[in-house]
Order: structure tokens, then sequence, then C-alpha cells
């Protein structure tokens, strides 16, 4: 029982057809057990609806009410016995009709995530070489983009060096106008004798504090 239990499950599964189950969002078993379940409810309230009837036009003939409502419970159990049996059998030839003719996707017919796989059928040692390319790509321009942040902080610095030799400058334009205003000779050969005297005073400095 066991054996059989697995073999038809193996073969329940085989019989799936997981590809159009993606395609179409559900299985043919899926289809015929909404199906199935709806036939059910629908057939149980029909069931229900013809027992009350033949009940009541029985009722005025029938003295014995509750042995007629008993009557009528199995008659209906019998009459649902045999129409699941019924539906059962053609819920089957139906099964086997979806499966072969509606719910079969033709070999030419693709998924839209499987379409590229049509159009570019590389192979896996490809796949691995280009997914190989795009890291290097990647590496490349982290190594490109961190080179770029590196020269903008270094234009940056220059732009801040260059600022302060523009007041440095600018100091020594004016200081040269002020020493030409007042008659005091020349500027460069003072500035020159000031920057000497600046010197020897750092090292006298640096002498002291030894």
């Amino acid at each position: 029982m066991a054996l059989n239990s697995a073999g038809e499950e193996a073969q329940s599964l085989s019989s799936l057809g997981l590809y159009e189950a993606q395609f179409f969002g559900f299985t043919p078993k899926t289809c015929m057990w909404r199906v199935h379940s709806a036939f059910q409810d629908c057939l149980n309230e029909l069931l229900l609806i013809i027992e009350e009837v033949f009940v009541r036009k029985l009722s005025t003939t029938e003295p014995s009410g509750e042995q007629l409502r008993s009557t009528a419970r199995q008659c209906t159990q019998k009459l649902q016995i045999f129409l699941q049996e019924r539906f059962k059998s053609l819920s089957g030839r139906m099964e086997t009709f979806l499966v072969n003719k509606v719910f079969s996707v033709p070999s030419n017919v693709l998924l839209p995530e499987d379409q590229p796989h049509e159009k570019y059928p590389q192979g896996l040692e490809e796949v691995l070489k280009l997914e190989s390319s795009l890291t290097d790509l990647q590496q490349a321009y982290q190594t490109e983009l961190c080179a770029r942040q590196a020269l903008l902080a270094e234009l940056d610095e220059q732009r801040d060096v260059r600022e302060q030799l523009d007041g440095i400058l600018k100091w020594i334009e004016e200081l040269q106008a002020m020493w030409m205003q007042e008659g005091m000779g020349s500027f460069n050969s003072s500035f020159h004798g000031m920057i000497q005297s600046v010197r020897k005073l750092q090292t006298v400095i640096g002498e002291i504090s030894k």
C-alpha cells in the first residue's frame, strides 16, 4: 500500500507541469480542486432544497413526519453519493483534457523572464567569465572613484595654499607701496636685509633655547 502511494505521488508530481503552473499561476489539479469544491457546495445546497420540497409535498399524505424526514435524508445521501461518484469520474477525464489540451504550454512559448535566455544562450563558462569581468570593472570603478576623491581633496588643499600665497603677495605689494611712498630707498634691498636679520635672530633664539 505504501509503495502504491509513493508511486502515485511520484506520478502526480511528474504530471503537475511545473512550467505550466509557473506560466498560468496554478496547476490543473488546483483548477479541478476548485471546480470540485464549487460543485460540492452547490450540490449540497441543491439537495437540501430538493429534500425540503419533497418533505413538504409528501407531508400532507404521510402521517409520520419524522419517518418521512429520515427516509428523505437517506435518499438524499444516496443521491449525493451517486452524483459525487459520477462527477469524480468526469473530473478525471476533464483533468486529462485540461492537461493535454488547455494547460499545456507549447515549446515555443516562454515566460517573460525566460525570454532573455533564448536571445542570449550563453554557456556556463561564458557566464562565469562575464561575471568575473563585471567584478573587475566594479573594482576598477571603485579605484577610479577613490583616486578622483583624492585629487579633489588635493585641489582643495592647493586652493587654500594659493589663497594664502595671494594674501602674502598682496601684503608685500602694499608694504612696497608704503616703502616707496615714505622714500626709504630700495625696497628689494631693504626687504632682503630684513630677511637676513630675521634669520640671524632666529638662529640666536635657537642657540639661546639650547
